[in-house]
């Protein structure tokens, strides 16, 4: 008996790689309508390159300090000295060298904090959303007194717990972050849970763990896919501002945030060294929110143009 059309189809070499080229050709088509997260996009990229290449296009060392350049103004104002292309800080470290290095810490802390929040979440998530019952209520109750807590204040009160340093805020911001995922994710195994291709799977004996990871989880990472984004930028802020108030990054770390709180006393009479590590923030979170957005307009059926 001669096999069905489609089975040949799916049979035949090279059809599933076709396959993958057709569905990112569309996510790429949608995503690429957004001219805002198209620009984002690529900044985010040469960001990624600026951090990888910082030993290369860094003029000095971050830490490197000279005597003879303190507070130097950047090199187009008057008393400013064209090797210090953006100034130097009040130890005479050059600001330029300090932002490119920076660069590694926001995309470090961006992806160890995501990492984090999103395989608890989701994890968690998963279960709640599947299980339901007792489980999902104390899970749910639980998601909801964290949310209760303004994220920075109680990010600030895991930190004083787990002691100041960059890995300590890294965990900190981890745990505010997390029921974000929970709840979506819940709510996505909860809608999928109905749906009639996992009541298939379950009558053909599919066990538990098969359906939750299997079947009804990769059709929920489009929304977690577009929160992860969006919780990246978040990261970016929450680990500066507690690099500000000084429970985050400790000194020398050329980290944006513990830069804006090394050069608070000088925001009168120096303004670059507040300016440019504030900017590099602005600009940074900018970019991942507009790709976020575009993310959302391409993996949201709901949201594309016919």
């Amino acid at each position: 008996m001669s096999q069905p059309a489609n089975a040949k189809i799916a049979g035949k070499p090279g059809s599933e790689p076709s396959a993958r080229r057709r569905v990112f050709a569309e996510f790429w088509f949608y995503f690429s309508e957004n001219r805002g997260a198209v620009i984002g996009f690529w900044f985010f990229v040469a960001l990624v390159a600026i951090a990888i290449l910082a030993p290369v296009l860094a003029p000095y060392a971050p830490n490197q300090q000279y005597r003879d350049a303190l507070l130097s103004p950047p090199a187009w104002q008057e008393g400013g000295r064209w090797e210090f292309l953006l100034g130097t800080d009040a130890v005479g470290r050059d600001l330029l060298s300090r932002l490119i290095y920076g660069s590694r810490f926001s995309l470090f802390i961006g992806c160890v904090v995501v990492s984090l929040a999103m395989t608890g979440g989701v994890i968690i998530g998963l279960i709640a959303g599947y299980f339901r019952g007792w489980i999902d209520i104390v899970i749910m109750r639980i998601m909801d007194i964290i949310l209760a807590f303004p994220s920075l204040l109680l990010a600030l009160v895991l930190v004083a717990i787990l002691g100041p340093g960059l890995l300590n805020a890294m965990i900190a911001i981890a745990i505010v972050l997390q029921p974000h995922f929970v709840r979506l994710t819940r709510a996505s195994v909860m809608s999928e849970s109905t749906r009639e291709y996992v009541t298939s799977a379950r009558v053909a004996g599919a066990s538990p763990f098969y359906l939750m990871t299997r079947t009804i989880l990769p059709n929920c990472l489009g929304p977690v896919i577009v929160q992860a984004t969006l919780s990246f930028s978040n990261a970016i802020l929450d680990a500066a501002a507690l690099g500000f108030l000084g429970m985050g990054a400790q000194p020398p770390t050329p980290e944006w945030g513990t830069m804006l709180a090394e050069a608070r006393e000088f925001i009168l009479r120096a303004w670059w060294v507040v300016t440019f590590p504030g900017i590099a923030i602005l600009v940074t979170v900018l970019a991942i929110n507009l790709m976020g957005d575009g993310l959302r307009d391409a993996l949201d059926p709901k949201l594309k143009r016919s």
